[in-house]
């Protein structure tokens, strides 16, 4: 199977603007339970975020967000709101945490907001999903309005999400730049094949065990100093 991803230019910007770390939407500011994790001593160095990580993406809920943000596109390609409603509902629904579920939602509403004063043609399709919209459910318009490749925009989409976590890492072990650029090169196969995983998934396999994410994320609720909002 030929898994090559041709591109245009105007796609490619596209998907690197939205997959940037200078997008607005806050994404810098959340950990996704880390900074607890780092506290107690569970990661510690370069070796054990790149378990968490590899963990998370064979297993966790990071898989769950882009599999809807993949339906998303699908259904925004085609107008069918309800398939939008029904997966924005579903995602809030699967959200263990106040703090994980809250993020989904700010960041959704920051992506939104944006697309709707760089494309307007967005806001009623936007409006029809309503608020509170996850940032899945917003990437996933976003790419079907730019009518970008759907693997190209889940491996953006995924780049972005480990990222965004080594970045975390990076001040909170803390790691080198060196190192957390090494470790973001270590992870490109397994990003790679999990995109391809999480393309073939059908509805009823949408499943993942993170239960050591949930764990950290309600204890950073409460955890005393806090650099992140998650």
């Amino acid at each position: 199977m030929d898994n090559s991803i041709m591109l245009t230019d105007s796609h490619l910007l596209s998907i690197l603007q939205l997959a940037s770390p200078a997008l607005p939407v806050g994404a810098y500011s959340y950990s996704e339970g880390l900074e607890m994790l780092v506290e107690n001593g569970t990661i510690a160095n370069h070796t054990h975020l790149k378990d968490w990580l590899k963990a998370e993406l064979l297993y966790g809920a990071i898989r769950l967000e882009a599999a809807v943000m993949v339906r998303s596109q699908q259904a925004a390609k085609i107008a069918d709101v309800e398939s939008l409603c029904r997966w924005n509902l579903w995602l809030s629904a699967a959200r263990e945490t106040e703090e994980l579920r809250a993020s989904s939602w700010q960041m959704g509403r920051s992506l939104i907001q944006l697309l709707g004063k760089l494309e307007p043609q967005i806001v009623p399709i936007a409006n029809a999903v309503g608020n509170p919209c996850n940032y899945a459910i917003a990437f996933g318009i976003a790419i079907a309005h730019w009518e970008i490749n759907i693997k190209a925009a889940l491996l953006g989409y995924l780049h972005s999400w480990a990222s965004n976590l080594i970045t975390a890492g990076v001040k909170l072990i803390p790691l080198g730049q060196t190192a957390g650029q090494r470790l973001l090169l270590d992870l490109q196969p397994l990003l790679g094949a999990a995109a391809l995983e999480i393309l073939s998934l059908e509805d009823d396999r949408l499943a993942c065990c993170s239960w050591g994410l949930s764990l950290a994320s309600m204890q950073h609720e409460t955890q005393y100093t806090r650099l992140f909002r998650s």
